[in-house]
């Protein structure tokens, strides 16, 4: 399953990279982007671990970039 988030207050560029190297480390992860000049993440992932999978992105987003918000 594909889909696009909407991030908010993403200040850097270097973070947006942090973010995206350990959101491919999540296991059920296929791929990630985090565009920081477009505001965006685009994951692929398990279908059937999805929300589970949404909620360790969120948590590592927010290790890196504490003000960082993911609009689902």
């Amino acid at each position: 399953m594909k889909k696009k988030f909407k991030m908010v207050d993403l200040d850097c560029a270097n973070c947006a990279a942090k973010m995206e190297e350990a959101i491919k480390k999540i296991d059920g992860v296929g791929d990630a982007t985090v565009s920081f000049m477009t505001q965006k993440l685009t994951i692929e992932a398990e279908e059937s671990r999805f929300e589970e999978i949404m909620k360790e992105v969120v948590a590592v987003c927010k290790k890196v970039e504490p003000d960082c918000v993911i609009q689902m």
